[in-house]
């Protein structure tokens, strides 16, 4: 039963999202009125998000505590996500905004879908019932589907849209289709409740609703052999909106693999965990290999992006004590891939999509700070010391072997060596290879250069200072099982 709001003090859980709500139906109703200034709307939107995420660290806009008969919770776990996807949608709206409008793609409901799409994001982190995690996937999945289709005169996004709505749409079935056995095993929607009757008897109906349920989660990451969507929708999409797409949602997806592995199925981790294992071991195979061949960057970080995910599920295979170091990994993949797809935005033009390989040829001739933030980005997707790519690979590997994996670790050592050859390709284009003349000077943007290298320098400024936020994610999980 559903307990009634008898104060405003009941819903301070409940504050960041519905400082989003009203941001974003406000958002809706001013675009009749605004046309050239929608660029202020949209700084004012990334600002706000920022000071979001700035009031979660501070945890100055309330306490810790369930609402909606406790199927919404506020947690130390959902705050530090929080804290991720405010940051990281806040940099994507400005990756966003000179790119689409070069193009005449920039609409007014762009930044209300991303606000919609944020508050999926946070109702999945902080979902303590199989309701709220399908209410917050599919408000994300929705507002992603559309966004791909901003350019609704390419026929490269129209096919992108169709596949991740189609496929999408099958993620999302299988998904509720586990969490439907898991009812039905233990007649509760509620994750306690879940949990303490899977410490009871795990019947056949609720192992085969926790399968369902990991394939719908390997789905909505990317995991291989589920990672058909991802090369063509990441390709398809407007670059700035595939920002959007592939950083923080990563974030909102393991939160819910966290309530739904850990919360709802911890007496089952005998299972899933293997199951992760595997995922892990094939999505490292597969995306490595795949990445090794292209010639699109876009298309490359796609599989690259396949690859990550293997070592994310290497830390969820190290079960309880593995969850920190996976989101650690998480919060490092999700800024790393902006700044990734931020290379291409800051270089492309109208025209110049810069999603080759060879349009990084000859950038440290052109722009050296560029070209230096280029390959800080790079570096941190190969895992080179002291960037913070290479703490976080360190921790899921550690995790592992904590977690009795040892055969995966060093598979997952083996395909860094092998994956740091891609990322190589680019650096040498940038540095080695004779410059096109007629690829365009970067963008002169300045508020987009400086977005970029701000998010290439943190890599290297976080990856210096890397025990702080790994103790913070440790920390979270430790108060969290309190």
């Amino acid at each position: 039963m559903i307990m009634p709001v008898r104060s405003a003090a009941d819903l301070m859980p409940l504050l960041p999202e519905l400082v989003l709500v009203i941001g974003a139906f406000a958002l809706l109703m001013l675009d009749l009125f605004l046309d050239e200034r929608r660029r202020v709307v949209t700084h004012v939107c990334a600002i706000g998000l920022l000071l979001v995420a700035v009031a979660l660290v501070a945890m100055g806009v309330g306490g810790q505590g369930t609402v909606l008969g406790g199927m919404f919770v506020r947690d130390t776990v959902s705050d530090v996500l929080k804290v991720g996807i405010g940051i990281v949608s806040a940099i994507s709206m400005v990756y966003a905004w000179p790119y689409l409008r070069e193009r005449g793609l920039y609409k007014g409901e762009v930044a209300v879908l991303m606000l919609f799409a944020t508050l999926g994001m946070m109702l999945m982190v902080s979902a303590n019932s199989l309701v709220m995690v399908y209410v917050g996937l599919e408000m994300l999945a929705l507002c992603s589907y559309a966004l791909v289709v901003t350019d609704r005169d390419s026929p490269i996004a129209s096919e992108a849209g169709i596949k991740y709505f189609v496929l999408g749409a099958l993620a999302s079935g299988l998904l509720l289709y586990g969490m439907s056995l898991v009812y039905g095993a233990t007649g509760s929607l509620d994750l306690a409740t879940i949990s303490a009757a899977a410490e009871g008897d795990a019947s056949t109906m609720l192992v085969t609703g926790v399968v369902f349920m990991v394939a719908g989660i390997a789905f909505k990451f990317g995991a291989a052999p589920f990672h058909m969507w991802l090369p063509d929708v990441y390709h398809g999409a407007p670059t700035a909106i595939t920002i959007f797409i592939a950083a923080a949602p990563s974030l909102a997806t393991f939160g819910m693999a966290y309530r739904l592995l850990q919360e709802a199925g911890g007496p089952l981790s005998g299972h899933w965990q293997l199951m992760l294992g595997g995922l892990a071991a094939i999505s490292l195979v597969i995306g490595n290999l795949s990445a090794l061949v292209q010639t699109n960057i876009k298309r490359m970080l796609a599989y690259s992006t396949v690859s990550h995910v293997g070592f994310l599920f290497m830390g969820l295979a190290g079960g309880e004590s593995g969850m920190a170091a996976a989101m650690f990994y998480a919060l490092n993949y999700a800024l790393t891939t902006a700044a990734g797809f931020g290379a291409i935005v800051v270089l492309s033009r109208r025209g110049f999509e810069a999603d080759r390989i060879d349009d990084f040829r000859g950038l440290n001739v052109r722009s050296p700070l560029l070209a230096l933030m280029v390959l800080f980005v790079m570096a941190s997707l190969a895992g080179v010391p002291p960037f913070l790519g290479f703490w976080a690979k360190l921790a899921v590997l550690q995790a592992a072997l904590e977690g009795g994996m040892m055969w995966l670790a060093i598979l997952g050592i083996v395909f860094t060596v092998i994956g740091a050859f891609y990322y190589l390709r680019v650096i040498k284009a940038m540095y080695f290879d004779e410059p096109d003349g007629d690829a365009p000077a970067p963008s002169g943007h300045r508020p987009l250069r400086w977005t970029f290298a701000l998010n290439a320098l943190a890599l290297l400024v976080l990856g210096l200072g890397w025990s702080p936020i790994m103790a913070w994610c440790q920390r979270a999980f430790e108060v969290a099982a309190a």
